[in-house]
């Protein structure tokens, strides 16, 4: 446990899960915390364990992400306190079921919280960090945005939104104090799988990583600098294949001509 400072982080959807296990973690680190959830009474009561164990100053803060006045909020923290020099991009859900089942105010729901939120959030604390030259954004994405045929395209399609934004982030931090991370899960225990209606250990036996282990393996790529990090992929040959190829194939995806192969 730190008893030096290193300022707050906010952390949203920290009323349990990833959320509620980086806000210990960080805590035990020296960062003071604003915890944000929709359930207060949960972010109080982990508020006084985390200060009762490590004295650090936790506030709770409630907040709907799907509300523009309650993101407001919490852009509005980013803006004008300058103790803050963490982000923890975390709050999340998933849909019952697949494009096919879900009506528009659902599709609407996921994209407000996976992808709006945290990329507003991302734009604000990245702009304050940069006037500050100091700061850190971590953004949880999932492993499945290099997958999206393994569920349903919208959930992973709104992962592949947050990896992109932190890549095309931490192009343009280079030269700065300022480090942008994205962290891809796979399967991890945490209530969105419930809050979704589905059973991870029935989907996945054996494939279920504990919340403890997911963040300690992010917090040590966060140290080590990675902009991505996959704490489930042994081999990290086959990530740095995958973006090697994605990285060659750039200089050649805009041209005058059209590709042979759709000549008639």
């Amino acid at each position: 446990m730190s008893t030096e400072s290193k300022g707050t982080a906010i952390v949203t959807g920290a009323s349990s899960g990833i959320g509620e296990v980086y806000a210990q973690r960080l805590a035990d680190r020296g960062y003071d915390l604003i915890l944000v959830a929709r359930r207060l009474d949960r972010l109080e009561a982990l508020g006084r364990k985390i200060t009762e164990r490590t004295g650090r100053t936790v506030q709770a803060l409630q907040a709907d992400l799907t509300s523009r006045a309650d993101l407001a909020k919490v852009e509005a923290l980013l803006a004008n306190d300058s103790s803050i020099t963490l982000l923890v991009n975390n709050a999340g859900i998933s849909l019952e079921g697949s494009v096919l089942e879900n009506d528009a105010a659902n599709i609407e729901k996921i994209l407000a919280i996976n992808t709006v939120a945290p990329t507003v959030l991302t734009a604000e604390a990245a702009q304050q960090f940069v006037k500050r030259n100091k700061g850190a954004i971590i953004n949880i994405a999932s492993v499945l945005a290099f997958a999206p045929e393994m569920m349903d395209g919208i959930y992973s399609g709104t992962k592949s939104h947050l990896l992109n934004v932190t890549l095309g982030l931490a192009s343009r931090l280079q030269g700065t104090n300022v480090h942008v991370q994205a962290v891809l899960p796979g399967a991890t225990k945490s209530e969105i799988w419930e809050n979704s209606g589905k059973d991870p250990e029935a989907l996945l036996p054996g494939m279920v990583m504990e919340t403890a282990d997911l963040v300690d393996a992010a917090l040590l790529g966060f140290d080590r600098g990675e902009v991505v990090t996959i704490p489930p992929l042994h081999d990290e040959g086959q990530y740095k294949a995958y973006n090697d190829a994605r990285v060659a194939m750039g200089p050649n995806l805009s041209r005058k001509e059209v590709a042979p192969r759709y000549r008639a």
